[in-house]
C-alpha cells in the first residue's frame, strides 16, 4: 500500500491561473489525517513551502528550488543539496550578456534561495541555454520562471534522500506532477501520476494520466490510489 504522496504545486494542485484548487487542498488535507504522509515539491524558496504546507496542513515535509533543498517535518534542519557558488557564476555571465542589450533580468526571491537562483521568463530558456552552454549548471524552465541549478539535482534526486529520511522506500510513494521538472521524481516513486495538462514527456513516464486537468486531476489520481483515506 502507498504511504505517501509527493506533489508537485503550480499546475497541479492549481488551476490555469494559479490559484489554488480548493478541492486539491481538501484531498491533501483528507490524506494526512488518514495518516499518509504528504510532501510539496517546488520551485519555490523554502520559507514559501513552509508556509504552504502549514496553510494546507501537511507534516511539513517539502522540496524547493526545484531539489536544491529539502527538509522532513517542521523541526528537522534545511538539507542542502544545490551549489549556489556555481548558479551565481552563471547567472553573473548571464546578466552581463543581457546587460549590453538593454536587458535587465528579474530575480525571484534570491535572497530566500540557498541551492539555485530564479529569474522571470522575459528571455528565451533556449537563449540562456546557449549563452550558458560551456558551463556547470542546469537551465530549467518551469513555465512559471527560469532557474539555474547544479547539474545532478532534481526533484527526484531529493526526493530518494528525502524518503531515506523518513525511513520509507521510494516505491511507497505516489508521485504527481505536470511539468518537465517533475520527470525525475516521477521515475524515482512506487506509483507516477500526471493531470490531463500534464507535458507530453512527463505523461510518457507517468502510471496514470488523469481525464482532468489541473487541481481536479489531482484530486481524480488521488481517489483513484489513496480511495481508502478520503472523507465521504
Amino acid at each position: 500500500m502507498l504511504k505517501a504522496l509527493l506533489t508537485d504545486i503550480d499546475g497541479t494542485l492549481t488551476d490555469r491561473t494559479r490559484r489554488l484548487n480548493t478541492a486539491s487542498i481538501e484531498a491533501i488535507r483528507s490524506l494526512v489525517d488518514g495518516g499518509v504522509q504528504v510532501v510539496l515539491a517546488s520551485g519555490n524558496a523554502s520559507c514559501f513551502m513552509e508556509s504552504l504546507c502549514r496553510m494546507i496542513g501537511t507534516q511539513g515535509s517539502f522540496i524547493a528550488e526545484n531539489g536544491g533543498v529539502f527538509r522532513v517535518g517542521y523541526t528537522d534542519p534545511l538539507r542542502i543539496k544545490g551549489d549556489q557558488a556555481v548558479c551565481r557564476k552563471a547567472l553573473e555571465i548571464l546578466q552581463a550578456h543581457y546587460r549590453e542589450v538593454g536587458v535587465e533580468l528579474t530575480l525571484l526571491s534570491p535572497g530566500y534561495r540557498f541551492a539555485d537562483l530564479a529569474f522571470a521568463r522575459t528571455v528565451p530558456a533556449g537563449e540562456v541555454n546557449e549563452i550558458l552552454r560551456d558551463h556547470p549548471v542546469q537551465v530549467i524552465d518551469t513555465g512559471y520562471a527560469i532557474h539555474l541549478q547544479s547539474l545532478g539535482i532534481n526533484k527526484g534526486t531529493a526526493m530518494v534522500a528525502l524518503a531515506r529520511e523518513m525511513d520509507l522506500p521510494s516505491s511507497d510513494f505516489a508521485a504527481i506532477g505536470d511539468s518537465v521538472n517533475d520527470i525525475q521524481m516521477l521515475k524515482n516513486a512506487g506509483m507516477a501520476l500526471t493531470v490531463a495538462n500534464a507535458h507530453p514527456d512527463t505523461k510518457a513516464v507517468a502510471h496514470y494520466v488523469a481525464e482532468k486537468d489541473y487541481g481536479d486531476g489531482f484530486v481524480e489520481a488521488v481517489e483513484r490510489y489513496f480511495p481508502y483515506f478520503l472523507a465521504r
